[in-house]
């Protein structure tokens, strides 16, 4: 009796297996195919000095001159545990290294994203020090916003997440993610990991508005993790724990929503971890399609660039969410990727993404005609 009820739990359990497993394909199959982009990385592309490493790299950032800037969590000091990880590198179009900008800055804590604006100014959002920088392009500090800890604080320490969630303060941040302009200078910062709004600040520097609050809703965001900005100024948001890019006007009024819904091998590998079991329900942080790092090409004919996770890929899309194709797969050579955080996209065709898991970024010549 006892052997023939563990062959039958034995059973049940291979026929589960084997169900899911079918569903999975059948999932895939449903789900459109995208054609694959071919792209070259370029091997060897930085030439860092004999003394200095990129760390995780969390950002990259390409001004009008093609100047590449690369925020790497280099620089470490201290414990595993409260490091500080950040340091700001600039490199040549041919990859030659420039200079570091904002040594020993009091903001670096943990780095987590570049941009440069129209006016080649470059601005750091410092996840850690809940701090976003502004740098004139020689490099010296402009504006500051947003406070860091005070180290003699008897309360200094990791930000605390209550349920509900504090209400946000003006002009302050918890775990600042990204930022991006209009054509008017206005900055829209991504205010990401607690507060889960978009904060609207002028040329300035005056604070105006902020909208978003945590959830699934429209205006609503779980994680708003990158933002950019089209010719049109419609804001941008890559709302990476609900799976979607939600799109805005200048004064936070919802627009529309993108989801990424295209298939993929089933039998990808992740590029750390498990592989995740799907649909993963709750946070969709790892679920294929979730943002993680957004970016649009200068004008005429935008493009929207795109990167989840898990399967690890780029996808390239219009401005209105139709997917004309993928780039890449998970994994540690060139031409795979682990953990896109931050795209620059110059041209449609010319990408630098940058990887954390890898400690790199990579600078891919697309061949889309291929």
């Amino acid at each position: 009796m006892r052997y023939r009820m563990l062959r039958q739990i034995v059973l049940r359990q291979a026929v589960l297996g084997l169900f899911l497993i079918f569903a999975s394909s059948l999932l895939a199959q449903q789900l459109s195919v995208p054609p694959k982009i071919d792209f070259d990385s370029v091997p060897n592309f930085f030439k860092l000095p004999p003394d200095l490493y990129f760390g995780e790299v969390p950002g990259v950032a390409v001004n009008s001159k093609g100047h590449i800037f690369v925020l790497s969590r280099g620089n470490t000091t201290g414990p595993a545990y409260g490091a500080a990880a950040a340091q700001l590198l600039e490199f040549a179009p041919d990859g030659r290294f420039v200079r570091e900008i904002g040594h020993n800055l009091y903001a670096w804590s943990y780095a987590h994203a570049v941009k440069i604006d129209r006016e080649d100014n470059i601005w750091v959002a410092d996840k850690g020090s809940d701090m976003v920088i502004e740098f004139n392009p020689d490099g010296r500090v402009v504006m500051v916003f947003g406070r860091k800890q005070e180290a003699s604080d008897e309360k200094t320490g990791p930000l605390p997440h209550p349920k509900p969630p504090l209400p946000p303060v003006d002009g302050m941040f918890r775990q600042v993610t990204d930022m991006a302009w209009d054509s008017a200078g206005n900055t829209y910062i991504s205010d990401g990991y607690i507060n889960s709004r978009v904060a609207k600040v002028d040329k300035s520097g005056n604070w105006i508005k902020s909208w978003g609050e945590p959830g699934d809703q429209p205006g609503q965001f779980s994680t708003p993790h990158s933002i950019a900005v089209d010719a049109e100024d419609h804001i941008y948001v890559a709302d990476r724990g609900n799976r979607r890019i939600q799109v805005f006007d200048t004064e936070g009024k919802f627009l529309r929503q993108i989801t990424i819904d295209v298939a993929f091998d089933p039998n990808a590998r992740p590029a750390i971890g498990n592989k995740p079991q799907l649909p993963i329900t709750g946070a969709q942080t790892f679920a294929p399609g979730a943002p993680w790092a957004i970016c649009i090409t200068p004008p005429p004919n935008q493009v929207l660039y795109a990167s989840d996770s898990y399967p690890g890929r780029i996808y390239k899309l219009t401005l209105e969410g139709k997917v004309l194709g993928v780039i890449g797969e998970s994994g540690k050579q060139l031409n795979q990727f682990g953990w896109i955080h931050e795209i620059a996209c110059p041209s449609q065709n010319e990408l630098y993404v940058a990887e954390i898991l890898n400690w790199r970024v990579q600078k891919l010549n697309l061949r889309p005609g291929r």
